[in-house]
């Protein structure tokens, strides 16, 4: 398989994607999303799979927005550091996953290592950058490309910054969208506990930059 295939084509685009993700509930991290292009148009979802105590929770699910399973997360245990595991679909007992996750070892430094198991043109990404600040970027790790880019939303019409539970997602073009979203859900997951900052503003969650 070539460049950003790794789990449906169909998310896959001959140009960049805008993508706008919200957070489904302000409270807890991992407790949902709903993902929409720039037509408002509904592309990924994450039902809740958390609450206070998500923390002991082992699978993430990522589904299009017919509620198929494009991608399940599964956290790898034990480890030292925080490490997640992909699969393709619906995780069976006894499936490989296609990539792990991995926070990096090495003090000081605030990346994360994603490698991807299968016979990919690219076989390791690094995210750089700090998601409780939605401020992140993935890049292949040999070339430096970016692929993926996580940044913090603004209000067009009143030029307010929006709260941490609605963020954009640019996908790069040829880069797999939802490969790119379940690295997203990994994320929350090692660094959701900076998640939400109260009192900051909230519109639609498409409301797009323009």
């Amino acid at each position: 398989m070539k460049g950003g295939l790794l789990v449906d084509n169909k998310f896959i685009n001959g140009q960049d994607k805008n993508l706008t993700v919200r957070k489904t509930s302000l409270f807890f991290a991992g407790d949902g999303f709903t993902v929409y292009d720039s037509k408002g148009t509904l592309v990924f979802r994450v039902d809740s799979y958390g609450g206070p105590n998500n923390r002991d929770t082992d699978e993430v699910v990522l589904m299009d927005a017919q509620g198929r399973c494009l991608l399940t997360l599964r956290r790898k245990r034990p480890s030292l550091r925080r490490r997640w595991e992909g699969y393709l679909g619906e995780r069976t007992d006894g499936q490989k996953p296609i990539f792990g996750v991995r926070r990096s070892s090495m003090m000081g430094r605030n990346s994360v290592t994603v490698e991807v198991y299968a016979e990919y043109e690219c076989n390791e990404y690094l995210i750089e950058g700090n998601f409780g600040q939605r401020s992140c970027t993935v890049v292949e790790a040999e070339t430096r490309r970016k692929v993926a880019e996580i940044r913090r939303k603004v209000d067009a019409s009143t030029n307010v910054m929006l709260g941490k539970d609605v963020f954009s997602l640019n996908v790069k073009a040829g880069f797999d969208g939802a490969f790119a979203m379940g690295l997203v859900l990994v994320l929350d997951q090692i660094y959701g506990d900076d998640y939400v900052e109260v009192g900051e503003e909230q519109v639609h969650p498409y409301a797009e930059d323009r």
